[in-house]
């Protein structure tokens, strides 16, 4: 992180010919379990994890807003009189997205200063570990300090939210978002995502002497783009068929009745969120009565469900979540949106090299991409840096 600090600081003066006010960060997230369950208004298990995305910014005399990324070259500019969704294309929607949104939850943008963003991460990029959260939730507690407004952190969560949604283009749900500006260290965030209620439930991963790691298959995807859409419709069908306000309301013992009514794409789809539903509150449930080591069995679980009802898995992701499980992992599933990214597996610290090593040949004698195989620890939400 100091790195990353210390950069992006030396990055924002050459691009913008000053020093920044100040610099903020916010971390990706793994989803430990709850996929495709936000949206439905149900429950999900997330972690903010020690990959950051870094903000440094500085306000202005006048009213432009100014964009910079050490992963792009263009500088993108907009005045604050002018920002709206139909302006906003790219990545710099992200971060613009977030100044607007700002605006909708009570900002008022016509009392704030334009201001000059740079940003710098390490969180990898359509890996399913929410870089775009990290994005949007470095931007948002930034400007929530330079133009001091004042917004709780679930607020700025909501406004990250309707920032992707709206600005981006993304019909994505509220947990990355919340993840990473709530996260704490060893510990996951049990979201309910009709009431926004949070609670911290402690992990105790080293204690147990267990490891999160991630298999970056290199598969990329994009929520803005068809599949996740073509998911979310399915289950708003399914929701409409059963007569309730979301899938959320829906219980393991009414999936027989729902069978019944609709057609078998469309069940399926309802009966992965259901189950995913209560595999978070299982997983809530066992952390808390028997530790981490205890949680297998439900990460396993979640995958099938995904990979065959909810048929958002590729073969890479199979191969990883099937190579993990064979060589000593206590658990595995991919996490993220689906089309590709990574998957997770919950692996004895003494049987890491071995997972490893198997992993890595079980790609080349796929002929796959070699994965990105990396260890994260769960770590603290957004913060001021300097």
């Amino acid at each position: 992180m100091t790195d990353l600090r210390t950069g992006v600081r030396d990055d924002f003066a050459e691009v913008f010919g000053r020093e920044p006010d100040g610099v903020w960060s916010a971390p990706g997230r793994v989803n430990l379990i709850g996929e495709h369950t936000d949206y439905n208004l149900g429950f999900v298990l997330p972690f903010a994890i020690n990959r950051r995305t870094v903000a440094a910014v500085g306000a202005r005399d006048d009213r432009v807003l100014r964009v910079g990324s050490t992963f792009a070259d263009e500088v993108v500019e907009v005045s604050l009189d002018e920002l709206a969704p139909e302006v906003l294309s790219g990545w710099s929607a992200y971060p613009l997205g977030v100044a607007w949104a700002l605006g909708q939850f009570g900002a008022d943008l016509a009392a704030v200063p334009g201001v000059d963003i740079l940003l710098d991460s390490n969180v990898p990029v359509g890996a399913g570990l929410s870089s775009s959260a990290a994005i949007e939730g470095a931007v948002a507690v930034a400007l929530n300090d330079l133009w001091r407004l004042g917004f709780d952190r679930r607020t700025l969560a909501r406004v990250g939210q309707r920032a992707e949604n709206v600005a981006v283009g993304a019909p994505t749900g509220i947990m990355d978002q919340s993840a990473s500006l709530l996260g704490e260290r060893d510990a996951a965030v049990f979201l309910d995502c009709r009431s926004l209620d949070s609670e911290v439930v402690p992990l105790g991963l080293e204690a147990a002497g267990l490891e999160i790691l991630i298999i970056d298959t290199g598969v990329t995807h994009s929520h803005a783009t068809g599949g996740y859409a073509e998911r979310r419709a399915s289950c708003e069908e399914g929701a409409r068929i059963l007569g309730v306000e979301a899938l959320r309301d829906v219980s393991v013992g009414d999936l027989d009745r729902a069978r019944e009514l609709m057609d078998d794409v469309t069940f399926r789809r309802v009966r992965h969120v259901v189950t995913e539903d209560q595999r978070v509150l299982d997983t809530v449930r066992t952390l808390r009565e028997q530790g981490p080591g205890a949680i297998g069995g439900l990460l396993d679980a979640s995958h099938v469900s995904m990979r065959d009802d909810f048929e958002i898995s590729v073969p890479e992701l199979d191969l990883a979540v099937e190579t993990a499980q064979a060589n000593g992992a206590i658990g595995a599933r991919m996490t993220g949106g689906g089309f590709g990214g990574s998957a997770i597996a919950l692996v004895p610290t003494d049987a890491l090299s071995r997972v490893l090593v198997a992993l890595d040949g079980a790609f080349a004698e796929h002929g796959f991409g070699q994965p990105d195989l990396f260890t994260v620890q769960a770590s603290e939400g957004a913060r001021r840096e300097s």
